[in-house]
């Protein structure tokens, strides 16, 4: 009887721990970027990906459509999506888009112009990070 209890405990707890094995783009807080899914969804183009046909608005409902960014950017003909630790930036490509998944730090150096007005500059005395506890 005794062994019968274990082995369903130890069942019981295969089939927790199972479950959290999920998606690996989610975690804790539900807004880490979905770069997995990105990386199936659209073709490479070198370290991006691309989207041959839809404009960046398009491309950028789709992304936000799959993982819900905590803030969305539109600067002329570019869209910025925001998460926890990166950025999504979709820029027109010919006649799509291109996307590019950076870190938080580097992705705001580098689209700073775009994005100084709107989000938080991680070299800030005010940037406080993403992660959980991180500079809290």
């Amino acid at each position: 009887m005794r062994t019968a209890r274990r082995v369903c405990a130890l069942l019981l707890v295969a089939a927790a721990l199972g479950g959290c094995g999920g998606d690996p783009d989610r975690d804790d807080d539900g807004n880490a970027v979905p770069s997995a899914w990105i990386s199936r969804q659209y073709r490479a183009l070198g370290a991006d990906r691309l989207d041959p046909r839809d404009a960046p608005a398009a491309v950028a409902r789709e992304i936000d459509g799959h993982a819900g960014a905590t803030s969305r950017f539109d600067s002329g003909d570019r869209v910025f999506l925001r998460y926890r630790d990166d950025i999504v930036a979709i820029s027109p490509h010919r006649t799509g888009s291109r996307i590019e998944v950076t870190d938080y730090r580097t992705g705001y150096r580098r689209w700073k112009s775009h994005l100084r007005s709107v989000w938080p500059d991680p070299d800030g005395a005010g940037f406080r990070g993403g992660g959980p506890g991180a500079g809290k």
